[in-house]
């Protein structure tokens, strides 16, 4: 079964609000029983605010009534048609003129919780523009005090599994980066068990050059016979 999109702001609004076991909630978002047991006691999810899964869609107010009555009946989430995508070849991507007021606040999300994602992505992802996105991320947008980041797969801008893809795709090009950039520190700074080897040719300073040529028996040849 898959898990409501904002699965942890789901759990918050169930905890709060419902009598559901707290198996029964980790069940349906997808959460460890740990985790849901934290939300309870104010230690995970702290200031997130909690998501209705019912006035969103997302699951139907009889299941809820069932899971109440049932400790051990398993809520069933309601078929997400943004979950998917949709086979056959991938078109354009187009934004209808009623959701793309909704743009604003589908950057705000993506830049605040996957600040992994490249402008590019982004724009890729729900249709909009790299000034508009630049404009959201500097916090510079005529309206960014209004703005309230707002996940967009609730919002209908684009299916969870291309957010999924895209995450997935910017984690493996950051993991990258740094390990190129650790190679690469690693090559032009000098260990410090090197660092502190000795040089193996000690030269004496100049005003005493060939003074090492010296021996003992050298020194005795020249000395005056005592006979």
């Amino acid at each position: 079964m898959g898990k409501p999109i904002m699965a942890k702001a789901t759990a918050v609004w169930l905890v709060d609000n419902t009598t559901l076991t707290f198996d029964q909630i980790a069940h349906f978002c997808g959460l460890h029983l740990l985790e849901v047991q934290g939300i309870a006691d104010g230690e995970v999810a702290v200031g997130i605010r909690g998501f209705d899964p019912v006035a969103n869609n997302q699951l139907e107010a009889s299941e809820l009534d069932i899971g109440q009555a049932d400790p051990e009946y398993r809520l069933k989430l309601k078929p997400n048609p943004n979950a998917e995508r949709p086979k056959g070849k991938r078109g354009p991507r187009y934004t209808p003129l009623s959701k793309r007021q909704d743009r604003p606040a589908a950057i705000s999300w993506l830049v605040k919780y996957h600040p992994e994602l490249s402008t590019t992505q982004i724009t890729k992802l729900i249709g909009t523009t790299k000034p508009t996105i630049d404009a959201i991320r500097n916090r510079t947008h005529w309206n960014i005090s209004s703005i309230q980041p707002t996940d967009p797969v609730a919002l209908g801008l684009c299916k969870q599994i291309d957010l999924d893809e895209a995450v997935r795709t910017a984690a493996e090009r950051k993991a990258k980066e740094r390990d190129s950039k650790d190679s690469d520190s690693g090559k032009s700074l000098m260990g410090t068990k090197e660092s502190l080897k000795p040089e193996t040719d000690t030269k004496l300073p100049s005003n005493l050059s060939g003074l090492e040529t010296f021996t003992l028996t050298s020194l005795e040849k020249k000395e005056p016979s005592s006979e």
